[in-house]
């Protein structure tokens, strides 16, 4: 299990793009949100015991190190830009009959 070290906001500007936001611990945000109770159900177990806020998303791990916050808006276009993303189809590779 490890410890993650960045706690990421992502949230929308004003004018419509991403802002991004890290810190080192989840003091600052508590500043800004409020905290509704902890993460005791995510299958990463770094995230166990994590603060949940009200108003955003997480948490969500994000690498090695980084935990994420999203707001709802920022959540629901990444999800809907997830689904649609398409995968490349893969090709099988016949195999030589053998006699």
């Amino acid at each position: 299990m490890s410890k993650k070290e960045t706690f990421r906001v992502v949230t929308r500007a004003s004018d419509g793009t991403l802002r991004i936001r890290d810190f080192p611990s989840p003091d600052p945000i508590l500043k800004m949100h409020t905290q509704i109770g902890v993460d005791d159900s995510s299958a990463d177990l770094a995230l166990r015991g994590l603060p949940v806020f009200r108003g955003l998303i997480g948490p969500i791990p994000e690498g090695k190190n980084i935990v994420r916050y999203e707001s709802p808006e920022v959540f629901e276009l990444m999800s809907k830009e997830w689904a649609n993303k398409k995968s490349k189809r893969r090709r099988r590779t016949a195999r030589p009959a053998t006699e």
